[in-house]
C-alpha cells in the first residue's frame, strides 16, 4: 500500500497548470479516493458524476452497480480535469496529445499503468501499480475504523473475504475493539439511587 507520504509526493507530480498534469491527478485521485480498478477508472464517463452531491456510480466486476460517496479533493481533482477535457462525448479519462490537447480517444488499461510510473519516477516513489492505489484505499479505510461491510461495499467486492484480506490493523485493533466493551460483574459500586 502508499504511504500518506507517497500519496502526497505523487499529487506533488501532477503539474496541475497544465491539461496532462490535471488529468493525472483526476486519475489518481479516482484510484485511490474512490477505490476504483483500473478497467472502472477508464470507463468511468463525466455524466457518472454527481459532483454537487459528491457521488459517482460505476459498474464494476459482474456489472453490479455500486454509488460511491468521493473523498474529499476528488470532486475537485475531476473537476479541473473537466475543465481542461472539456464536455465532449466519451470517456472521462482521455489522452493527451504531445501539445498538451486532450483528444477524443480514452485511456486503455496498460497506459494508465505508464502514467503511475510516471508519476512515481517524477515524485520518488517506487514504482506501483493501479491495484496499489485501490488496495491503499481499502486498507486506509480499515485503518480509520470504517467497517469492513461499508469497505466491501464501497470497493464492489462480492465477498466480505475479499476486503478482509486487505486488513493490516493487526492486535492493536483488536485490543482496542475488545476495551471498548465492559463485563457487569456485580460487585461494582452501585451509582447513589439505583
Amino acid at each position: 500500500a502508499l504511504a500518506p507520504g507517497e500519496l502526497r509526493a505523487l499529487f506533488a507530480a501532477c503539474d496541475a497548470s497544465t491539461a496532462r498534469g490535471a488529468r493525472d491527478a483526476a486519475l489518481l485521485a479516482l484510484l485511490y479516493g474512490a477505490g476504483l480498478r483500473r478497467s472502472e477508472a477508464v470507463r468511468v464517463a463525466p455524466r457518472d458524476f454527481d459532483l454537487a452531491n459528491g457521488v459517482l456510480r460505476v459498474t464494476g466486476k459482474g456489472d453490479r452497480q455500486r454509488a460511491i460517496p468521493l473523498a474529499p479533493g476528488v470532486p475537485e481533482a475531476v473537476e479541473r480535469w473537466l475543465r481542461a477535457r472539456g464536455d465532449g462525448p466519451g470517456p472521462l479519462l482521455l489522452r493527451v496529445r504531445k501539445g498538451g490537447a486532450p483528444a477524443r480517444e480514452g485511456l486503455g488499461g496498460q497506459a494508465v499503468l505508464m502514467i503511475l510510473r510516471r508519476l512515481a519516477r517524477r515524485g520518488g516513489v517506487a514504482p506501483f501499480s493501479p491495484h496499489d492505489a485501490r488496495r491503499s484505499f481499502i486498507s486506509d479505510l480499515l485503518d480509520a475504523g470504517a467497517d469492513l461491510s461499508t469497505v466491501q461495499q464501497l470497493a464492489g467486492h462480492a465477498q466480505v473475504t475479499t476486503t478482509a484480506r486487505y486488513d493490516r490493523r493487526g492486535e492493536h485493533a483488536r485490543r482496542r475493539a475488545v476495551g471498548l466493551l465492559h463485563v457487569p460483574l456485580g460487585d461494582e459500586k452501585k451509582p447513589p439511587g439505583a
